[in-house]
Order: structure tokens, then C-alpha cells, then sequence
């Protein structure tokens, strides 16, 4: 019997790489000649630009509140100097300057007060009961006229509080509105239908600058003599109106998503309207509109920069106001739109961050 041929196999070559940073680049920024050719324009573009952003506004920059300092470095290095000299009239605006600790103890509490509400263990229903006690003494320091406070009028309140309040009390208030709407415009009773479906329809064909106006400027004349609403009130009111129809809309998309069969079910089992809409509709609704309305509540936060036409100065406002009215430092305004354009952005990325979180935890009742 004669011994087995046996054959010597060559070696294959070896795996492609399929993980770290040289197998993301080659599908992504060199995929083929197009891709590679935008991809080295881009970067060529990125690598001269860079280093002059990075002298204009660290290397060559002034820190110092100095204006002859900052007008020998004009059109070289940036002027940080502005924000030192002026960020207490930016971040409080026309607040009694002695009297500015107010402002700084009322917003740090009720930024606290929005990261607790944000964090699952402090869902309770005490919550509720929180928030109340948190805005009480808001307006309390704020407003003053008791405990040994000096009273400040509404109309000298501005900067960050300001934005705060209005963006917090008006994403609180416009949630539940927005809701009820949105339940109204898919109701089988043709009144409330037509009601909510009018009142949405009026909203979102106007701008927000005519609600304003017309809170503030034209509200009044339809007053009885002797009766006035606070501007603050009055401009509250307008952005959560507003808001709440634009809100409405994306909750009405999330319940036309829920099939039919689901909603017929419950009613076989006996369940009322709003236990079937509490228990099923809704909380599959919301769960799939998450990334909108985070969406909505961004813009609301956005917009309330046009609250500075009805004369009440938050941040933005603030800092025309503080940096204009200076001729000295008013070359400088653009570092000053810089500083709040990253306190906005500080705000916005935390709130699209938390959306996404929220995604996570709605996605792991999905996970099989």
C-alpha cells in the first residue's frame, strides 16, 4: 500500500482590518477618486484655516479689559477683553448692579431644579411640589419688595435669568397645552376639532415677532381702564401659545402613528378614553416624537432672543444694550455674539444630549 501524497497549502493573505482609524478612512474619506479629491481639498482648507482661527483668538488675543490694548491688536488677535469688562451687564443686564448676587442665587436654582427634573430618581411626585416652591422663591429674589429685598421692576429683569425663566416656564406651560390640542385635533366631537384645529392654524401662520407685538403693544388697548398685565406676563403668555401649536403638531404625528387595532383593543377590554390614552396611546406617542419635541424645545429657547422688541433685555438684548451703548468697546460686539452664541449652544448640546438619552431608555422596552 503505498504512503499518502500529502500537498503543502500557500498561505492566504491575511484579514482586512476591520476596526481602529485606518479602516474607518478608507470607506469614508477615501471611498474613490471623488471622495479622496474633496477629502485632501477640505483638509488643505481646514489646515490653513485653523492655525490663523487659533492665533485670532488664543495666541494673538487680548484677555485684559484694556481698550488701547485691544485696538492695537484689532484685525490680529481677538478681544476678549469685552467679556471681562462687560459680562455682568451681558449675563444680568439692567439689574441694580449691587444687587446682582439675586440674579446669580435665583438662576442657579432653577438651573438646579432643571437638571433634577431631568434625572429619573427625582420623578416623584413631589416633583411637583419642588418646582413650585423653586419658582416662588425665584420671583422672590427677583422681584424683591419683601424680606429686606429691594423691589426691581420686571422691566429692568434681562441676560441669562431672564432667558431662563422665560424658556423654562414657557416649555413647562406649553407641554400640557400643546397635548390637550393635539388630542382635540384628532377628536370625533366636531367643535372641539374645529377649535383646536383653528387655533393651530392661526398661530403658525403668523411670526413670533407679531405674537409679541401684539401681547405687548396691542393687548392692552382691549384692557378695561385701570387694568393692566405685566409686559413679563403678557410676553409669557404669547411664547407659550405660540410654542404650544408648534408642539401640538409633532404629539398629533406621534398618535397618528399608533395603529388603529391598539386603540380598538382597549375599547374591547373595557378601557375609557383617557385610560386608553394614558396607558397605550400616549406613552407610545411621545416615545416616538422624542427627537421633535426636544427639537421644539430647542427653538423655544432660541427664540426667546425676541423678547428685546417689547424693551425686555435678555441675553442677546443684554448685550447690545451693555455693548453699543458704549462707543469704547462697540468695535469689539462680535467676541460679545461669540460668548453667547457658546452659552446658547451650552444649553442647546445639553438638551440634544439628554434627547438622546431619553431615546435610549424609550428603545430598551424594544430590545428582545
Amino acid at each position: 500500500m503505498s504512503a499518502p501524497s500529502f500537498h503543502i497549502i500557500p498561505p492566504r493573505p491575511a484579514p482586512t482590518n476591520t476596526g481602529g482609524l485606518l479602516a474607518w478612512l478608507r470607506p469614508n474619506l477615501f471611498g474613490d477618486w471623488k471622495t479622496g479629491a474633496a477629502t485632501l481639498m477640505l483638509g488643505g482648507l481646514l489646515l490653513w484655516l485653523i492655525p490663523q482661527l487659533l492665533n485670532w483668538s488664543l495666541f494673538s488675543a487680548v484677555w485684559i479689559p484694556d481698550v488701547k490694548t485691544c485696538r492695537a491688536a484689532e484685525g490680529t488677535g481677538a478681544c476678549w477683553g469685552v467679556i471681562a469688562e462687560k459680562y455682568r451687564v451681558i449675563i444680568f443686564g439692567r439689574y441694580p448692579f449691587e444687587q446682582q448676587w439675586r440674579p446669580l442665587v435665583a438662576t442657579l436654582l432653577m438651573l438646579a431644579m432643571l437638571v433634577a427634573s431631568c434625572m429619573r430618581s427625582f420623578w416623584k411626585p413631589w416633583l411637583a411640589g419642588l418646582w413650585i416652591a423653586v419658582l416662588v422663591v425665584f420671583f422672590v429674589l427677583m422681584y424683591g419688595n419683601t424680606l429686606g429685598l429691594s423691589k426691581v421692576e420686571t422691566d429692568r429683569w434681562g441676560g441669562l435669568p431672564l432667558t431662563i425663566l422665560l424658556s423654562a416656564l414657557s416649555i413647562v406651560m406649553a407641554f400640557p397645552i400643546a397635548l390637550v390640542v393635539a388630542l382635540g385635533r384628532r377628536s370625533d366631537l366636531p367643535a372641539i376639532r374645529v377649535f383646536c384645529t383653528i387655533y393651530v392654524e392661526l398661530i403658525r401662520g403668523v411670526p413670533l415677532i407679531s405674537v409679541l407685538f401684539m401681547a405687548s403693544f396691542m393687548f392692552p388697548l382691549f384692557m378695561p381702564e385701570g387694568l393692566t398685565i405685566n409686559v413679563l406676563v403678557r410676553v409669557l403668555v404669547g411664547i407659550t401659545l405660540f410654542s404650544a401649536a408648534y408642539l401640538a403638531e409633532v404629539i398629533r404625528g406621534g398618535l397618528q402613528a399608533i395603529p388603529k387595532g391598539q386603540i380598538e383593543a382597549a375599547a374591547t377590554i373595557g378601557l375609557s378614553y383617557w385610560q386608553t390614552q394614558r396607558k397605550i396611546v400616549l406613552p407610545q406617542a411621545l416615545a416616538m416624537v422624542v427627537p421633535n419635541i426636544v427639537n421644539s424645545f430647542i427653538s423655544i429657547f432660541k427664540d426667546t432672543s425676541l423678547v428685546s422688541i417689547v424693551s425686555l433685555y435678555e441675553l442677546t438684548g443684554a448685550l447690545d444694550m451693555g455693548i453699543n451703548a458704549d462707543a469704547d468697546w462697540k468695535p469689539f460686539k462680535l467676541q460679545g455674539y461669540l460668548f453667547i452664541a457658546l452659552i446658547y449652544f451650552i444649553f442647546c448640546f445639553s438638551m440634544s444630549r439628554y434627547s438622546q438619552w431619553v431615546e435610549k431608555q424609550v428603545n430598551k422596552s424594544k430590545q428582545r
